[in-house]
């Protein structure tokens, strides 16, 4: 009786957990916000490489604009020394790249992945959804 109750409990966990919610090193935090990518208050979005930062998550939020309808939403904590105060993950002056501000690793803009550095693990990232108005930010 205690293995089949064990076993339901792990398929609820199993079936009711989102995909994108464990990350290796940075912690989860509820992310959900909504902007207006086309306001002028959001002017760098409005182009495509186009990029912002928000509050939220455990470092911040970046958000980069690809094209039309492409998003991509990461938090701003290094995956390697995100505990450290002082550490943020910026948009490389060349627009292709994320890059730490104390360790130095980088990170692909289209997918969080680590290009170089001591970190090992990717970014953590939000899905994001554009409806052509609204641009929804959330985990």
């Amino acid at each position: 009786m205690r293995k089949i109750a064990l076993l339901v409990v792990s398929l609820l966990v199993l079936f009711t957990s989102c995909k994108n919610t464990y990350h290796p090193t940075i912690p989860y935090k509820k992310v959900d916000f909504t902007i207006y990518p086309n306001d002028v208050m959001y002017y760098r979005l409005n182009t495509y490489g186009g990029y912002e930062y928000f509050t939220g998550g455990i470092g911040g939020v970046v958000v980069y604009r690809l094209d039309e309808w492409t998003f991509y939403a990461y938090d701003r904590s290094c995956s390697y020394d995100w505990e450290e105060g002082d550490s943020w993950v910026w948009v490389h002056p060349n627009g292709i790249m994320l890059i730490d501000s104390l360790c130095g690793s980088t990170y692909n803009i289209l997918d969080g992945n680590v290009i170089s550095g001591p970190a090992k693990w990717p970014l953590r990232s939000y899905y994001t959804r554009y409806d052509g108005v609204r641009l929804r930010v959330y985990n």
